[in-house]
């Protein structure tokens, strides 16, 4: 589908607009500016009042002022070091200009004795007088009168000045045609919104201070709009002719169900119930299974993988890491056994036989549910009739990774994904709005309430003695360390050094370490000795964060707290409480971490409820923060900020949904204009997933 002729000018290089050359084109694309577009949608940071004021009676330290002066004598260092200083005279007082490292010849050129001009800059007190160091604008009144009142500061690097920025800025506005409306006016009229243009103008060139609110939120619903236009195209390709049903009398799952020693949660059996309709219809399944710590995933996913079975095919569940891949294999074994059903665990690890051994059996159905790493894309992989495909902590792989199982289905099959990072609404929409959602927010019966106490660091030497204790009544303990090894630059409690410090308080052969640099089989062996009660301690980093289940492991150490989100202190708690003894979490901490770290540790010791949890680590510490934006598989938008604009997500998916029911292709004149938002939001590969394009 070609890119409509109207938006061919936004589309051009920076470097068409007058006063960009390559330098500076290579410096915009630093901050993910390219081409015309990208500039029209590069937000302020923030304003800066540069409206000019009639004195300096009412100003404040530190305040960015503008004011007309007169200049007056020139006071050039006397010595190396100090500054040079000009008297200016103004309304409400005298005002010295200061400059470091110049020159006289240039601060006399700059200001002219007795010439008016027009100072902006930040102001400070010196001995009871005002200063203003290095202005950032000297201006004549003439060039005065086209300085913005409130300057839009935008994102930098270096080279990159503010100047540069505005000029293309504006030249990018310049050049946007008129565009047909893809927002209902009533819509518009109900929020006060402006159009377009207008909104652009708002955020580049307020003329007030609070004039760019309205332009800012009209922009990030647009942004929203189009996120959402675009998972729900990616939805509707996905499930184009890539889906069948999969239907079974439920012999299988019942004889599972029976083994399993207890019934499921009301929230189990509702999310199992929404999966199997899902795999019954002729459409593919996409929907993602949240719950949170010991919910019981395990045994939802077990359920729709023999459903998978009973169809006749094949299941495969994909994990990010082999420690996580042999705990779903070990958890689905004794269901597959009471199943009858025959399963198997391929990891990058096996040996060559094993792995021939394996590959055969997956290529001729008879391993019917197949427990799997990244080993599972490899190109000599084949399935037999591959009809469900789970893929846990989903955040955790690429999208090509997530869609290369489901290729090896070339009949079709249904994908579900889990997760087990409880995610706040607003950013499940943000990540996951094309996927239907089951939500497990009960747990099952057994689950042992966690006590968590927050301890501070200096009586570290109290909490090894009374772990030393509790190792003698038989207790096994994590101990989780923020980096791997010391480093001079970041001042991080190591998990290497805290290894070396309790093997020689407690005993080395009671004491094992596990992390990401050790080798493989290193870690396979200190998980090991720590599952089979040889070892008593396990000191590790957030490796063990998901999918390390030892129910006999009843204390939960957390050295540095402070450093970690509280998803992750969530799921590091969730290892201990498996078991029948009373369990506790201790989350150590340095003095003076602050009132904001401290807040989010009290969350900690009040609740065990991960959705709560996950909404107050949102709240605290921002969308990039509680995922890692980088491997979270959430959008990075320009405009619109997942925290404040969480009520316009959930409308900008509810109209994307209902645009696309009424006109699938976009075909109408509001569709039309609804691809104009596409493109102009860069979402051209979704246009692409039209079935007209």
């Amino acid at each position: 589908m070609s890119r409509p002729e109207i938006l061919f000018p936004l589309f051009a290089s920076v470097e068409t607009l007058s006063g960009v050359g390559p330098k500076t084109a290579r410096l915009l694309e630093k901050i993910g500016v390219a081409q015309l577009r990208d500039l029209l949608l590069l937000a302020p940071e923030r304003y800066t009042d540069r409206r000019l004021r009639e004195s300096l009676a009412d100003a404040e330290p530190k305040e960015v002022v503008t004011i007309a002066v007169t200049i007056g004598e020139h006071r050039p260092a006397r010595a190396r070091n100090r500054p040079y200083r000009v008297v200016a005279a103004c309304p409400g007082g005298g005002l010295e200009i200061v400059h470091f490292k110049t020159n006289s010849e240039w601060m006399r050129r700059l200001y002219p004795e007795g010439a008016e001009l027009v100072l902006s800059g930040r102001v400070e007190l010196f001995d009871g007088r005002w200063q203003m160091p290095h202005p950032e604008h000297v201006l004549s009144p003439e060039e005065a009168a086209g300085l913005p009142p409130f300057e839009p500061v935008y994102p930098l690097t270096q080279g990159l000045t503010q100047r540069m920025v505005a000029k293309a800025v504006e030249g990018a506005r310049a050049a946007l045609p008129a565009l047909p409306e893809w927002l209902d006016p009533a819509f518009l009229a109900e929020r006060g919104w402006p159009d377009f243009a207008a909104a652009l103008a708002g955020i580049h060139a307020p003329g007030g201070p609070r004039a760019a609110e309205a332009p800012r939120a009209r922009l990030a619903y647009d942004e929203l709009l189009s996120h959402q236009l675009a998972l729900q195209l990616a939805r509707a390709s996905m499930r184009r002719g890539r889906g069948r049903a999969s239907t079974g009398e439920g012999h299988l799952l019942a004889r599972a169900a029976a083994a399993f020693g207890h019934p499921p949660t009301g929230a189990q059996a509702r999310a199992r119930d929404e999966i199997l309709a899902d795999m019954a219809a002729p459409e593919r399944m996409l929907r993602l299974l949240q719950g949170d710590v010991g919910s019981g995933k395990t045994w939802v996913a077990a359920m729709a993988l023999l459903r998978a079975v009973e169809a006749g095919g094949q299941g495969a569940l994909m994990a990010p890491t082999e420690i996580l891949a042999r705990q779903h294999a070990h958890g689905l074994a004794p269901l597959a056994e009471a199943a009858g059903v025959h399963l198997s665990l391929m990891t990058g690890r096996d040996r060559a036989a094993e792995r021939r051994e394996v590959r055969e059996a997956v290529a001729q159905g008879r391993a019917q549910i197949v427990v799997g790493t990244h080993a599972l894309l490899q190109p000599d992989v084949a399935f037999a009739d591959l009809r469900l495909v789970v893929i846990d902590e989903q955040h955790r792989f690429g999208v090509r990774q997530r869609m290369e199982l489901t290729d090896k289905a070339p009949a079709g099959c249904d994908v579900l994904f889990m997760s087990a990072t409880p995610i706040p609404r607003t950013l499940a929409l943000a990540g996951y709005g094309d996927l239907d959602i089951s939500l497990l927010d009960e747990k099952p019966p057994g689950r042992q309430p966690v006590e968590t106490r927050l301890v501070s660091q200096e009586r570290y030497g109290e909490v090894v003695a009374r772990l030393a204790a509790a190792l003698e009544r038989g207790a096994q303990a994590f101990w989780v360390c923020p980096a791997v090894e010391d480093s001079d630059e970041v001042p991080l409690i190591s998990a290497e050094a805290r290894h070396e410090a309790l093997a020689r308080e407690l005993g080395a052969e009671r004491v094992a370490l596990v992390h990401g640099q050790m080798a493989p089989e290193e870690k396979d062996a200190a998980m090991a000795a720590f599952q089979e009660g040889r070892a008593r301690v396990l000191v590790a980093t957030t490796v063990i964060e998901v999918g390390v289940d030892v129910p006999a492991a009843s204390i939960m150490v957390v050295e540095q707290a402070d450093q970690f989100g509280l998803a992750q202190l969530h799921q590091l708690r969730g290892r201990v409480g498996r078991g029948a003894a009373k369990s506790s979490c201790l989350l150590l901490y340095a003095p003076g971490i602050g009132e904001t770290a401290t807040a989010r540790l009290q969350v900690m010791r009040e609740t065990e409820d991960g959705f709560r949890i996950a909404e107050e680590d949102l709240r605290l510490r921002g969308a990039g923060d509680v995922l890692g934006l980088a491997q979270s598989g959430l959008p990075k938008f320009r405009v619109a900020d997942l925290e404040a604009d969480a009520g316009l997500m959930a409308r900008a998916r509810d109209e994307a949904r209902l645009a696309l029911h009424t006109d699938p292709e976009l075909a109408g004149e509001r569709g039309k204009a609804l691809k104009i938002l596409l493109y102009l939001m860069g979402r051209d590969q979704s246009v692409r997933l039209l079935k007209s394009g």
